[in-house]
C-alpha cells in the first residue's frame, strides 16, 4: 500500500540510501560534535525520492483547513538555499501560486527576488532541517515587514531540540529526529574513544 504520508522509518531508508543521512563522528562549523550528519539536498538529487518528500510534507500542509482553504493563493518560502528544492517540491505539489527564498547577506536575512510590500501571499515557510527554528522566525519577520503572515512552517527534518511552533504557528516534519550535540571533546563520547573526526559544513 502506498502511504499518503511517509512513516519516520520509510523517510530515514531513504535518507541512508541517498546519503543523505550519515553516522560517524562529524565536528561542525560552530565546533560541535555530533554522531550524525544530514546532508538533504543528496536526496533530492533524485526525483522520485525528491517528490516523495516533498509531496509528503505538503499532505501534512494540505489536512489543515486553513491552509487547505486558501490555496492556490498562498506562497511557499524557504529561509535558506537548502531549503530551495523543498520549497519547489511543496509548492508544486500544494499548486502554491508563489515562491520566495530568502539568503542571509551581511547578517540579515533578506529576500533573493526583489519584492515589494503587500505582493507576498499568505505563506509556508519551509527548510530541508530544523535545528534551532532561527532562520524560520527571521523569515516570519521578513514577512510581516511586507505585510503579510506565516501560516504553516516545517521540513523534512526536525531536530527535537527546535521548537515545536513558531510565532504559534505548529512545525510540520517528516521526521523527528533526536540529534546529541556535543559543546567540546571534553563531552564528547566519540572523542573519549578516539574515533576520527570528520568536518562538515551544515
Amino acid at each position: 500500500m502506498v502511504e499518503l504520508i511517509p512513516s519516520h522509518d520509510s523517510v530515514m531508508q531513504i535518507l541512508k540510501r541517498t546519503g543523505a543521512f550519515r553516522e560517524g563522528h562529524f565536528v561542525h562549523p560552530n565546533g560541535k560534535h555530533s554522531p550524525h550528519y544530514f546532508q538533504m539536498p543528496l536526496a533530492f538529487r533524485y526525483y522520485d525520492t525528491a517528490r516523495v518528500l516533498a509531496v509528503g510534507l505538503s499532505r501534512k500542509f494540505r489536512v489543515e483547513k486553513d491552509i487547505s482553504s486558501r490555496l492556490p493563493k498562498i506562497s511557499v518560502i524557504s529561509p535558506s538555499s537548502g531549503g530551495i528544492p523543498v520549497a519547489f517540491g511543496v509548492r508544486d505539489a500544494l499548486n502554491a501560486e508563489q515562491i520566495y527564498w530568502a539568503e542571509q547577506e551581511t547578517g540579515a536575512r533578506r529576500f533573493r527576488q526583489y519584492v515589494n510590500q503587500g505582493e507576498v501571499n499568505p505563506c509556508i515557510i519551509v527548510d530541508d532541517i530544523i535545528r534551532s527554528g532561527n532562520a524560520i522566525e527571521e523569515t516570519v519577520r521578513l514577512v510581516g515587514a511586507l505585510g503579510s503572515a506565516m501560516i504553516g512552517s516545517g521540513a523534512i527534518v526536525r531536530f527535537t531540540s527546535a521548537p515545536t511552533e513558531i510565532d504559534g504557528v505548529p512545525v510540520k516534519a517528516l521526521v523527528e529526529f533526536d540529534a546529541p550535540m556535543y559543546d567540546s571533546e571534553n563531552d564528547c563520547p566519540q572523542c573519549k574513544e578516539k574515533v576520527p573526526t570528520e568536518q562538515v559544513r551544515f
